[in-house]
């Protein structure tokens, strides 16, 4: 659901940025401060549309959530967040805060998409089984590791941002929303410097077998039709994250996720060779359904699977 709102005057502003985002101070000499801010939800991800016409020092206290930012206009001549201190322009992407961290700084004039997630959202994609869980996952730097990093982050939240106001309908599909959070999240571990273990270890590397493979494959038949993560995958067959990627990268040549695309792309067939096109069907609510994010390519990769596009087995009546 969409949240707009709009206002010239700074204590309003104040407090409806504290209630979305935590207790903020905002201080502007700017006559009319207006500011307009389109607020969205994505599963558990939060978007924010914002622009300030106006420049403003702002401190932040801790929001419990990890915050991060792509300018597209504007300039954020300072912003400081723990020991990390920037400076942001239009077509930079950088984490704003931490979740425990406190952040502040001056902007002017400042259009730019605010992106918020839970750490959970990234525990799910950087955890370890249950008895094996590394210490919490700490970043350790505000901007990108490297300029592509921070290009594919940029697209990343363009594409989220798209997602939700093309068709909100097919972004509230459980499915949809909780693959866009398992790719922002992964999105964002890649992009900037952190705590994250990704290599597998000796240990990893010895549990790697195919009984391994065996457990999460069942798992997977079992919950195809539900938002699953790798790490609920892992903690299934009672293994690292790190050895579920090494098992299927050894056994199957692939990864789980993208096996686990596979299978519901298997149950997206099935379900469009037994529907009537009188019925209703349509292929774009089958995608969204299992879980693919994109019609066109769930179509491509539909007919490099089956050799017709997808709206032909619909058609074909059973």
């Amino acid at each position: 659901m969409a949240t707009d709102f709009e206002s010239d005057d700074l204590d309003d502003i104040e407090d409806h940025l504290s209630d979305a985002y935590g207790r903020m101070r905002l201080r502007t000499g700017h006559a009319r401060p207006r500011a307009r801010i389109a607020h969205t939800a994505l599963g558990e991800i939060g978007l924010a549309e914002v622009r300030f016409g106006f420049g403003m020092d702002y401190a932040v206290e801790p929001t419990g959530t990890l915050t991060l930012g792509s300018v597209h206009g504007g300039v954020i001549p300072r912003h400081t967040a723990g020991l990390h201190e920037s400076c942001l322009d239009a077509g930079d992407v950088a984490l704003f805060a931490q979740p425990d961290q406190p952040c502040a700084g001056r902007h002017q004039d400042l259009c730019y998409t605010l992106v918020s997630l839970p750490p959970r959202l990234l525990d799910r994609v950087a955890a370890t089984a249950p008895g094996r869980r590394p210490a919490p996952l700490r970043f350790l730097g505000s901007r990108p590791v490297s300029p592509a990093a921070g290009r594919h982050l940029r697209r990343t939240l363009a594409y989220l941002s798209a997602t939700v106001s093309d068709d909100p309908e097919f972004a509230a599909q459980p499915l949809v929303a909780a693959n866009c959070g398992q790719l922002l999240a992964a999105s964002v571990l890649a992009a900037f410097p952190s705590t994250a273990l990704v290599d597998p270890s000796a240990a990893d590397r010895r549990d790697a077998r195919t009984a391994t493979v065996r457990r999460a494959l069942a798992y997977m038949e079992e919950h195809a039709d539900s938002p699953v993560t790798a790490a609920d995958i892992a903690a299934a067959a009672h293994v690292t994250v790190r050895t579920l990627q090494y098992a299927f990268r050894r056994h199957l040549d692939t990864t789980p996720l993208t096996h686990l695309r596979r299978m519901r792309l298997g149950r997206a067939h099935a379900e469009l060779r037994a529907a009537h096109p009188a019925q209703g069907v349509t292929v774009t609510a089958v995608a969204a359904r299992w879980g693919f994010l994109q019609p066109g390519r769930f179509a491509a990769a539909y007919r490099r699977a089956y050799g017709v596009p997808p709206s032909h087995t619909l058609r074909q009546v059973p």
